[in-house]
């Protein structure tokens, strides 16, 4: 059989502090393997059931839930200890009523909440990609490794809303003036506000938000910002 590139472990001091992870026990610990998220913004699988969640205590009964197929991510079972779960993806556990969603939250760039089961199948893409491919036709590549074959009218930045698993566009919010947006990174993680202009890029400087967070005003790169409704966000990401 042949084997799968990168390392199936990590030093547990390098681990990112968004993980939940405890930084005294062995000295190695369960990490990311390449997956649609980058790596150091997604959370293991295997981590995310025993530390983030805390519904298992050993990495034995970790891969008891996962290998036996209980562990849904955004509709569709995953059977790795190191799948990357990121930003928006939508978990489901068998045998337990609650739903997560991962989003940003106070300053942390991952926190799971739980959601009503009804918006279990809407999930937010970023649109990160845009190119033409053969045929005229437009691929539209999205923040968590998906991409779609699509006529919907998105630039780079913008939201689409998707019905989960099977990718199908609802609705696109635009990255404009007037946008609900909430900051993905960053010490302001997890604000929701209101983009007062959108700045356009220069040689030096790269597209940028001014937004509204209540008690001040911040500017930020475009890309640390996603879009998630016009008047308020769309799906619950509090």
């Amino acid at each position: 059989m042949v084997s799968i590139a990168g390392s199936k472990k990590l030093k547990r001091q390098m681990a990112p502090i968004f993980w939940g992870i405890t930084r005294t026990d062995s000295r190695f610990v369960v990490t990311v393997r390449p997956g649609g998220h980058p790596k150091h913004l997604a959370i293991p699988s295997a981590i995310f059931v025993r530390d983030t969640l805390k519904l298992v205590t050993t990495l034995r009964e970790a891969k008891s839930v996962i290998y036996g197929g209980k562990v849904k991510v955004d509709g569709m079972i995953r059977r790795s200890l190191h799948h990357g779960i990121g930003l928006m993806d939508v978990i489901e556990l068998d045998s337990i009523s609650d739903v997560y969603r991962l989003v940003p939250k106070n300053s942390s760039v991952l926190r799971p909440i739980k959601i009503n089961p009804s918006e279990k199948t809407r999930k937010l893409l970023k649109v990160i990609k845009k190119v033409t491919i053969k045929g005229s036709k437009t691929q539209i590549g999205f923040h968590d490794g998906r991409s779609l074959i699509s006529d919907a009218k998105v630039n780079v930045g913008d939201t689409c809303v998707a019905q989960i698993p099977e990718t199908k566009i609802l609705d696109i919010i635009k990255l404009e003036k007037g946008a609900q947006v909430v900051v993905t990174s960053g010490i302001n993680a997890g604000h929701v506000g209101k983009v007062l202009e959108i700045k356009e890029g220069t040689f030096v400087l790269p597209r940028r938000a001014l937004v509204d967070i209540g008690e001040r005003q911040i500017e930020i790169p475009a890309e640390l910002v996603m879009a998630v409704g016009k008047d308020k966000p769309v799906i619950q990401i509090e």
